[in-house]
């Protein structure tokens, strides 16, 4: 049986290891890390439940995160929701879900009926939308920012703010000046107008570390997790990797890959030798608020026109995350003081916000929550395959083919997990194609 050593327990690491597992392969993952999941995990607060480090959810149409979770057997962990709620300050809402035409018109009765916009914004995000679609194999898309595309498709003001903001920064975390448009058309394309059922958001229902719990990987019979096992180095010889040192032990495989992140891999090895120059990280912001009586009923919402962007509810409507994407305005606050900004914000949406008590809080920032989808840099991320014969990279800054998401660290870890399969003479189809 062939065996794969994997560097990381993130979700890239993960699903690279249970599609060899699938596939027969003997898999051992080290994470330096008492848990699994990387960026998507949770951990127990003290006097508190397990929390998640920051909301994380999907759409219908990351094949490939669902096809991780159907690995698993957590698929049905996964509840999706069908309708989006946008809050305007004052607390009126808008809600934006699909009706009985076909893809793409399926969202034209909710769109007209949306209070949050105006007929002028509506009328430049039809025109807008129209254009997306026809301009998709437009060659310059990764070159210019979403924001120039949208200037040039002379959307207004509110338009941009309220609708293309609101939906691209929190999916991709970048602002839309410093976002390239390819990924932009890409969100819109296949969440929102290929297919009708494609934009339903999916928020698991358990703690994110539940999704890959240690016991869940027990069906597959090929799989050791090593948490807690920091890899020191990755040692090459004669352009192949000959073992890596890792939690004060020597580790050998006949093929490895590094799902780490873009700033550990050259320090780890060295001979790989990457330009990773281009990559910069764009910060995400999770706040976490427990009050002392319920403050809303909405399952979750979109916050328009203030620093928080999403709000989710928890639990009873007591226990609320509020999330900041893009959150360098965040960077640099003390907790108190953010704490105190989503309160007071978030007073604005939920009236029953400024009555309650709030009886504990929790920050997390994530400074390098993801690398900065900017233009530019398509081309300038790695394929799997490296300068070493039997090392492969994983990762959401790998070139997977969607910008920093969960879907793009399981189709990254995917492609890594194919290249090694085929490495070692037993090749194997694991990537999902885009539903579109």
């Amino acid at each position: 049986m062939p065996s794969v050593l994997i560097a990381g327990g993130g979700l890239s690491g993960l699903a690279a290891a249970a599609a060899l597992a699938e596939a027969g392969f003997s898999v051992t993952v080290l994470e330096s890390r008492g848990f699994l999941g990387g960026r998507a995990s949770s951990y127990p607060l003290q006097d508190a439940d397990v929390i998640d480090n920051c909301q994380h959810v999907l759409l219908r149409c990351c094949v490939n995160l669902l096809d991780f979770y159907r690995r698993l057997n957590v698929a049905d962990r996964i509840r999706f929701h069908r309708t989006f709620h946008f809050l305007e300050p004052g607390g009126r809402e808008s809600r934006l879900e699909r009706g009985p035409l076909p893809a793409p018109l399926h969202f034209s009765g909710a769109f007209l009926r949306m209070a949050c916009l105006d007929l002028p914004d509506k009328v430049s995000i039809v025109r807008g939308l129209l254009a997306l679609q026809r301009e998709r194999g437009r060659d310059d898309l990764d070159r210019i920012s979403m924001l120039d595309w949208l200037h040039e498709k002379r959307q207004t003001p509110r338009a941009i703010t309220r609708f293309w903001n609101q939906v691209l920064v929190s999916a991709i975390n970048e602002d839309l000046d410093r976002m390239a448009a390819s990924h932009g058309f890409q969100v819109f394309w296949l969440g929102f107008l290929s297919s009708a059922d494609s934009y339903e958001m999916g928020v698991p229902d358990v703690p994110l570390g539940d999704l890959y719990a240690a016991g869940l990987w027990d069906r597959f019979g090929t799989v050791r997790l090593c948490p807690r096992t920091p890899v020191e180095a990755i040692e090459t010889d004669g352009g192949r990797v000959r073992g890596v040192r890792a939690g004060g032990e020597h580790w050998t495989a006949d093929a490895y890959i590094a799902a780490l992140e873009p700033h550990r891999v050259n320090g780890v090895c060295p001979s790989l030798d990457l330009d990773l120059s281009w990559v910069e990280y764009s910060p995400i912001a999770g706040i976490h608020l427990w009050f002392d009586r319920p403050v809303t009923e909405l399952p979750h919402a979109a916050l328009l026109d203030r620093t928080i962007q999403w709000m989710f509810n928890k639990k009873d409507g007591r226990y609320l995350q509020v999330v900041v994407s893009a959150a360098r305005s965040l960077a640099g606050m003390a907790k108190n003081d953010v704490v105190e900004l989503a309160l007071r914000e978030l007073g604005e949406f939920l009236p029953a916000v400024r009555g309650a008590r709030l009886e504990r809080s929790h920050v997390v920032k994530e400074m390098r929550a993801t690398f900065s989808a900017k233009p530019g840099i398509e081309t300038l991320r790695p394929e799997p395959q490296t300068k070493l014969a039997n090392l492969f990279l994983a990762g959401d800054w790998t070139r997977s083919g969607w910008p920093a998401t969960m879907e793009g660290a399981v189709r990254s870890g995917y492609r890594a997990a194919e290249a090694a399969a085929a490495a070692l003479g037993v090749p194997a189809r694991f990537l999902l194609p885009d539903i579109a």
